[in-house]
């Protein structure tokens, strides 16, 4: 059974910066890892994705530029660095890996089948 944890959320001021992380355990191949993000009140929605050997890699309009993606397969982690973040960002975060091999990075809730607990992420303005 894979299992998928997050790392990282907290309360920060509008401007800074948080890193999350998201290890991934109990599969023996490296997949497409994606990051997602719900608030109160609204759909999850897609933040950012990375295939299975970082070489791709996709963003939300709303994030692009402002977070990051990467991995490290060596230790099974997934990160997600957030600089300039905006009171809007304030969510939970899901971590999600396919259960199939993906080639790519899928952008939909559907597409992915093994969820971390998620972290909460508050931005104050």
């Amino acid at each position: 059974q894979v299992q998928v944890v997050e790392f990282g959320g907290g309360l920060v001021q509008a401007g800074g910066s948080l890193r999350l992380s998201c290890a991934a355990s109990g599969r023996t191949f490296s997949n497409a890892m994606g990051w997602f993000r719900q608030a109160p009140g609204k759909e999850r929605e897609f933040v950012a994705g990375i295939s299975r050997t970082g070489g791709s890699t996709y963003y939300a309009d709303s994030v692009k530029g402002r977070f990051s993606i990467s991995r490290d397969n060596v230790k099974n982690t997934v990160y997600l660095q957030m600089n300039s973040l905006k009171p809007e960002d304030t969510a939970v975060y899901y971590c999600a890996t396919p259960r199939k091999f993906v080639v790519g990075v899928p952008t939909t809730v559907v597409s992915y089948d093994y969820w971390g607990q998620g972290t909460q992420v508050t931005v104050s303005s």
